[in-house]
């Protein structure tokens, strides 16, 4: 049985799901990518006694994360002086996102992209939606981060960020890229497409005339919507209506479709995406690190729209995030009963998302049949645990923990809190190595130089 292993003694909880079913002293028994058993641990030992044992030391046993917006590419920016004063969110873009996608190279993706993966797997997140922009390495690139993705042994869904902001021209190039590599992995196992679009400001109508008229029915767009008001005071001006008006007019808000950010939208407009099934992703960190303002969950959750959350590349941990998210919550609305009604929805429906991008229905749950997608939090629960109170703990509690191990589709992936698959030390001596010149090619581009 030397295929098949054993983890455990822990708590195993099912799902993010509500009211989860929670087992004291369990273990989980898989081989391959799927799971075999979740039980007792003590029983499955011994009617398995031949299986590879892998300690959980009594952590808390979830099912691997997911993230459902990140930026791989803001690795490389940490400790990056812009040079310039950013007074608000379109200054934001022009003097540090806008000029540091433009000074990536294919050897800055590749390690952004390495590095980011890492931070996925030390977090816990097996399934990860990035979101990519290299304007000066444009074609190739997603088949490029995709490697990476395979390397490390996690589940991607990957798209290019389509926009005019440089050059039709580039639109266009953005398009093939999203179009050819959606094509050439609609039936691998851990990795899928998107269209990826920046935002309606930056997207003139001939592009979106030419998208609408080259996308696959079922593939979907993943786009910053209404991040900041600018989005729409600028598609307004520029286009004659709203984004989210622009974007359902084309027949592009629909299921598949990853709304990110959501801070501007008005009451009418989260209605329409309630019935549009489109999924709206929450950035907490991102949003009040660029100091947009918040989404109105409240809102957004009584129109009936299905909640996700991202980090926006803030960071890879999701857990995290997560907390950000409840604690946000309650100081945006400066009510602390709030937080309860809505945040616990987000996990779940990012493993839901993800488990239809994949066609996996099991994917986000620990059961017999299901992806081996788990991880071990490293925070023994010190208090009575159940499905009805499961949340307040991972608020409380496993947020702030570490991850001992974390595996995907089955790969033991970090081993008490150490990378098997990636040497991060030697990621991290390429990247200082690489930054320089990386941040001299930023510094000598301007601002809003084109």
């Amino acid at each position: 049985m030397k295929n098949t292993h054993l983890l455990g003694p822990g708590t195993v909880v099912s799902s993010f799901g509500p009211s989860p079913t929670v087992v004291e002293d369990a273990g989980i028994l898989w081989e391959g990518e799927r799971i075999l058993e979740v039980g007792a641990f003590e029983e499955l030992s011994i009617r398995h006694s031949g299986a590879q044992l892998l300690n959980a030391h009594g952590g808390m046993i979830l099912p691997g994360l997911v993230n459902l917006h990140h930026h791989f590419y803001s690795a490389l920016a940490r400790g990056l002086d812009p040079g310039v004063r950013m007074a608000d969110f379109s200054a934001i873009l022009k003097g540090l996102w806008w000029r540091l996608d433009r000074a990536l190279d294919e050897e800055a993706v590749r390690l952004s992209a390495a590095l980011s993966l890492a931070e996925c797997i030390r977090t816990g997140c097996t399934t990860v939606f990035d979101h990519h922009a290299s304007p000066s390495f444009i074609r190739g690139s997603l088949d490029l981060i995709a490697e990476e993705v395979s390397k490390a042994g996690l589940s991607a869904v990957l798209c290019y960020e389509i926009s005019d902001r440089n050059s039709h021209q580039e639109a266009l190039s953005g398009l093939e890229e999203n179009l050819e590599f959606a094509a050439s992995c609609e039936n691998h196992l851990r990795l899928r497409g998107l269209l990826g679009l920046h935002a309606s400001f930056t997207l003139s109508k001939e592009t979106l005339r030419v998208l609408v008229e080259k996308r696959p029915p079922d593939l979907g767009i993943h786009v910053h919507l209404c991040e900041d008001a600018a989005d729409r005071r600028e598609s307004l001006r520029q286009y004659g209506e709203a984004p989210l008006e622009r974007f359902d007019a084309l027949g592009l808000l629909d299921r598949n479709a990853l709304l990110i950010h959501g801070v501007d939208l008005e009451e009418g407009e989260y209605e329409r995406i309630g019935e549009s099934g489109a999924t709206l992703v929450h950035n907490p960190e991102s949003n009040a690190n660029n100091a947009v303002g918040s989404l109105d969950l409240g809102i957004a959750n009584r129109a009936g729209c299905r909640l996700g959350l991202g980090t926006d590349g803030m960071s890879s941990a999701m857990l995290r995030a997560l907390r950000a998210a409840f604690l946000n919550r309650r100081a945006s609305t400066a009510d602390p009963s709030l937080g309860f009604e809505v945040i616990p929805k987000l996990p779940a429906n990012n493993a839901e998302r993800a488990a239809a991008a994949f066609g996996l229905e099991q994917l986000g749950r620990l059961e017999k049949g299901a992806p081996a997608d788990f991880i071990v939090v490293d925070a023994p629960p010190p208090t009575p645990l159940d499905g009805a109170n499961f949340f307040g703990h991972l608020i409380y509690g496993l947020s702030e923990a570490g991850c001992r191990h974390t595996i995907a589709r089955g790969r033991i992936l970090l081993r008490d809190f150490r990378h098997t698959e990636l040497d991060v030390e030697k990621l991290a001596a390429e990247a200082r190595e690489l930054s320089p010149a990386l941040w001299e090619r930023f510094g000598a581009l301007s601002v809003g130089d084109d």
